[in-house]
């Protein structure tokens, strides 16, 4: 049995950006692997973090947002998310995003989680917030957004993420861990 080592034992020889635009970088590097061979790695960089916020009302009813997502070429459920550049107040951005997607804005905010989208291809940290205590006001989506906003109870929530009806990382994490949280 290999005992696992807690420190870096990859080695990066060259690292190459073959692709860059305001949201993110890509780039091709070669390295010598953990056992030690000659590989290559591709890295996505973001260039801001992930926000995700599941507003709950007083009868742990949620807010989605539905759009169709051109990366996965497929229509999706989620929470009210977005990017917040680095090095800014994530919670500023969490209520930014909220309120330009649903048009609701909370009294009461609980940082919920720090996560990783997908650790083994990018270095996107995202950021999940509980917002209530719900203030209805009016939306203000960017022009990239096509919306939809529907109110579900938590536990058909739940029941869409066992389903894979909701598949977004950052949705099915603030998901399952609020349900948690209110235990239901």
């Amino acid at each position: 049995m290999r005992v696992s080592n807690t420190e870096n034992n990859w080695k990066t020889l060259s690292t190459e950006t073959v692709y860059e635009n305001a949201w993110l970088e890509l780039s091709h590097r070669e390295v010598i692997t953990p056992g030690g061979s000659n590989g290559i790695y591709g890295l996505v960089k973001f260039k801001n973090q992930a926000i995700g916020v599941i507003p709950i009302d007083q009868n742990d009813h949620i807010y989605l947002v539905g759009q169709f997502r051109y990366a996965i070429d497929e229509y999706s459920w989620e929470i009210p998310e977005g990017g917040g550049i680095l090095g800014t107040d994530v919670l500023e951005a969490a209520k930014r995003e909220l309120k330009e997607e649903t048009g609701l804005v909370a009294a009461k905010w609980t940082k919920l989680a720090r996560i990783h989208t997908s650790n083994s291809a990018t270095n996107e940290e995202g950021f999940l917030y509980i917002a209530e205590e719900l203030s209805q006001l009016e939306a203000e989506p960017e022009d990239t957004e096509d919306l939809q906003v529907k109110k579900v109870h938590l536990k058909e929530a739940v029941e869409m993420v066992m389903r894979s009806k909701i598949t977004d990382s950052l949705s099915v994490c603030a998901i399952l861990m609020a349900a948690r949280l209110k235990n239901i």
